[in-house]
């Protein structure tokens, strides 16, 4: 598959969906939105009757839903209620958020809790929370008190009757996943509607389906750093029935005495990652599942990470923080997708 332009390294499925050609005489529309706190946009291949108008109503529908379900800054949503709830106290919860938690804590096994959806209380101690920004790290005895009160083993997850058991000052912090899921979210609503060749961007997380009204593929290229050493060309990502996500050290951060502290914590420790790992790219079917893994791998140091991504052949990309500047990385399952 040829690459849009010249030096490019090519990623591209290995097994491409059955029928893959744009409807002859599709509408080419696009829509944009805000929802999650980020803004989102679509590109459709589309039919007539479903213009940008009805596109934009069922995406933003579907994010919002998300917001309602899974937002710790909105008090009246359902993970509010989970997280103000009395010790022992079962919460109901909606099938979205439901799917949420089985995915991760299924990550935060995986992972040995390096990825845990518990941390609502260290996020909000250091400065990423709803209660705003913070001039300067907490303290140990706080950190301590609020991991003492984390821990995705604490929970009690009843997946049948999708409820879950609050144990006790534990508060649920989904901002590692719940994007993903809402990509997810959305795209399904587009595919029942008939959409089938579109491509979905929230906050930098994107989800291919089809082509484009010229039969190529919806392109992403992953991002470049500055510092990045290995003198390649960039990566073109063929989203073809494909997610990608991107978790980097360089979005989101606070700077305590010269020092860049960034927004992703360590569950081990209660402090931000210390790993290395500058920026890691996911790939999946599921955006959600994308999302939970590149939270997870921006924890582990890059070799924990690759020996992971290997064990269960998840494509991603690496950036690592070296002496000589960012080195890339790729897991076996990455570079399996590589067009030479």
């Amino acid at each position: 598959m040829p690459a849009p332009f010249p030096g490019a390294r090519v990623a591209v499925p290995l097994s491409l969906p059955d029928a893959l050609s744009p409807p002859p005489g599709g509408l080419d529309v696009e829509a944009s939105g805000l929802s999650m706190g980020v803004t989102w946009t679509l590109k459709a291949v589309t039919l007539p009757g479903l213009g940008p108008e009805a596109l934009a109503r069922t995406v933003q529908g579907r994010l919002d839903a998300v917001v309602g379900e899974m937002s710790t800054w909105d008090p009246s949503s359902h993970i509010s209620a989970f997280n103000r709830a009395p010790a022992g106290a079962w919460v109901s919860l909606p099938e979205g958020f439901a799917d949420v938690m089985a995915c991760a804590l299924e990550v935060a096994a995986l992972g040995e809790g390096a990825f845990d959806p518990t941390l609502g209380r260290l996020t909000d101690l250091w400065g990423f929370g709803p209660p705003g920004p913070v001039v300067a790290p907490p303290p140990p005895e706080l950190i301590g008190l609020a991991l003492a009160q984390a821990g995705w083993r604490r929970l009690e997850f009843d997946a049948d009757g999708r409820r879950l058991r609050q144990p006790g000052g534990l508060a649920l912090d989904l901002s590692g996943i719940a994007k993903g899921f809402g990509v997810d979210l959305a795209a399904r609503a587009l595919l029942r509607l008939g959409v089938r060749h579109f491509l979905l961007e929230v906050g930098g997380e994107l989800r291919g389906e089809g082509l484009k009204p010229d039969g190529q593929p919806w392109w992403a290229a992953l991002e470049r750093l500055p510092g990045e050493v290995d003198g390649q060309g960039p990566v073109l990502l063929a989203l073809c029935g494909m997610s990608v996500a991107t978790s980097g050290d360089y979005r989101r951060y606070m700077i305590h005495e010269s020092q860049r502290l960034n927004h992703t914590l360590d569950p081990r420790t209660g402090r931000p990652s210390e790993s290395g790992v500058a920026c890691v790219s996911v790939l999946h079917r599921e955006a959600m599942v994308a999302d939970a893994w590149c939270t997870l791998l921006s924890v582990l140091e890059a070799e924990q990470g690759l020996a992971l991504c290997a064990a269960h052949e998840v494509p991603a990309r690496f950036l690592i923080h070296t002496k000589k500047g960012l080195e890339e990385r790729l897991s076996p399952a990455f570079q399996a997708l590589l067009d030479d």
